[in-house]
């Protein structure tokens, strides 16, 4: 009996070490450089999938930072960064403020300007000190990763990939100036495609398609002004002359944090895949927050947050807000760190951090007040909650835009709201079937895939891993320059054919005109002279 129970283990021990071994075959090692903020929290969850598949990750980041903190699902390489967490905690408040200074447009702008150059100069000095690090360079090239997994808006990952020989994998929603497009060669024709910061829908008058391709030339020097210093750095670092879209035109797959039940449809190359809504994966509500919802009754409750990095600000537009949430019967959370306005109602209750995609998914949610950043936008749509939208700056307005446009939610000036304005456009989107309707429609869109993007994420990255890139991908267009891309050789090539043959064929007939010409002049007579 011994041998034979003796057997039957050998034989249960042998199956499960075939069933362990492909999933431990198949484990790679993933570098990731991610791009601090709210960019991370998104790509923290990808991380998490993939750890649970038994992949090894090595996160990279700044030992001074916001977010990136050190997880069971990765390792994290810390390194230095001359800037303290007093320096970066108050450039992040100070960026989020900054929509709020009062003045003329000019001056609200250099303000705005002023702030958009200081963050960039910190995030090109994090750059320069991680590529300078000597040490921790040493270990990426002795680590062998299988793929590097980046935010480009940050294209330092980018720069380390080059350095590396590993194929990348970027994770985002959109570059800053379109870059994008330019990167991956993807058309994108001014006429239908709205450029960032326009406000503007796919289908456009002739006055909005004429802001349209101004925008697009701002765009370029938008560009220069953002990635230049990185272009310098890495052309430095890599011992060659390269450009920024010379670098992202090598990126494998581009995981874009979009998807076309709210972005308009547009041209798309092969290596470019969409994962909107890859956030949008809840859980069950924290105690509390439990208590607070069961608690609301019949009414339910309205989840208000202007995103991760603003939760203070001034105190009068505080103040209207409070006096506009006094007038619906609905409980508020309010994801709220500033000063406390003295008109705050009863309803109202103030906290320091909310679980906001699991409060959304409640069923007694009834409305969503968001700044209209891409991660709370989706978070409604999957959720199917109204919003009442209050952009504060970048691509948040162009997402408020597209969510009115489809007729689910009311956009709202944070500068200028009255406490009237707000409690209007609550009362609609809480009681007016309509917008329930709408961003339901939009929900249903969103989720009728076969597929989940989270999932389709973790696919693509564990592909770029098994395969070492995805160069059948890549179009042909990369290895063109600017004048074969757009065929002026080719057109220049047949016009000169097209005026030689012209020139060609008027010297023909000039020819035979003379040849006409003389032989008429040689067969005619001459007078005989008059006789007197």
């Amino acid at each position: 009996m011994a041998p034979v129970l003796s057997a039957h283990l050998h034989v249960t021990a042998m199956l499960v070490l075939l069933l362990v071994l492909p999933g431990l075959a198949a484990a790679g090692k993933l570098l990731v450089v991610p791009l601090d903020g709210s960019h991370w929290l998104s790509m923290r969850q990808v991380l998490d999938s993939l750890s649970q598949k038994g992949h090894e990750i090595v996160v990279v980041a700044p030992e001074i930072n916001v977010y990136i903190k050190p997880e069971k699902s990765f390792v994290m390489k810390k390194y230095p960064v001359p800037l303290t967490q007093e320096e970066l905690d108050y450039a992040f408040w100070k960026t989020s403020q900054n929509v709020f200074e009062e003045g003329s447009l000019l001056q609200r702008f250099l303000i705005m300007y002023e702030g958009a150059k200081n963050t960039s100069a910190m995030f090109l000095s994090t750059c320069t000190y991680l590529l300078h690090n000597k040490e921790l360079v040493r270990y990426l090239e002795e680590s062998k990763f299988d793929a590097v997994f980046t935010d480009p808006i940050l294209p330092c990952g980018q720069i380390v990939a080059e350095h590396l020989s590993v194929p990348s994998i970027a994770f985002l929603q959109q570059m800053p100036c379109g870059l994008e497009f330019e990167a991956t060669r993807c058309p994108h024709p001014p006429s239908y495609v709205p450029r960032l910061l326009t406000d503007l829908s796919d289908h456009m008058s002739f006055l909005q398609r004429v802001k349209n391709l101004l925008f697009d030339f701002l765009n370029s020097f938008l560009c220069d002004f953002v990635f230049q210093p990185y272009a310098k750095l890495a052309s430095e670092f890599l011992q060659r002359d390269v450009t920024v879209t010379d670098l992202l035109s090598h990126i494998s797959i581009w995981l874009m944090k979009i998807d076309f039940v709210l972005h308009y449809p547009r041209p798309l190359m092969p290596n470019m895949i969409f994962v909107g809504g890859v956030n949008c994966a809840h859980k069950k509500l924290p105690q509390e927050f439990e208590e607070i919802v069961d608690a609301s009754g019949e009414h339910g409750i309205v989840v208000f947050s202007l995103g991760s990095m603003v939760s203070d600000i001034p105190i009068k537009q505080a103040r209207e807000i409070a006096d506009a949430l006094a007038t619906i019967p609905q409980t508020v959370l309010w994801r709220y760190t500033g000063k406390v306005p003295p008109n705050l109602p009863k309803n109202v209750k103030l906290v320091k951090w909310l679980p906001q995609n699991d409060l959304l998914a409640h069923p007694k949610t009834r409305a969503f007040i968001t700044h209209g950043g891409s991660h709370g936008i989706y978070e409604g749509i999957c959720n199917a909650v109204p919003m009442v939208l209050m952009p504060l700056f970048g691509d948040q307005m162009d997402n408020a835009k597209r969510v009115e446009s489809r007729g689910a939610g009311l956009t709202l000036n944070i500068l200028e709201i009255t406490s009237k304005d707000l409690s209007t456009a609550l009362k609609a989107v809480i009681n007016d079937k309509k917008y329930k309707e709408n961003i339901q429609r939009l929900s249903d869109l969103h989720l009728d895939r076969p597929i989940h993007p989270l999932d389709l994420s973790v696919y693509w990255v564990e592909f770029v891993m098994r395969h070492k890139g995805a160069p059948h991908l890549r179009p042909a267009a990369h290895d063109l320059n600017w004048i074969q891309y757009h065929s002026l050789d080719v057109i220049a090539f047949l016009l000169a054919v097209v005026l030689l043959f012209l020139f060609i064929s008027l010297k023909c007939c000039l020819f035979c005109c003379r040849r006409c010409c003389s032989k008429k002049g040689r067969t005619r007579k001459p007078n005989k002279p008059k006789s007197h």
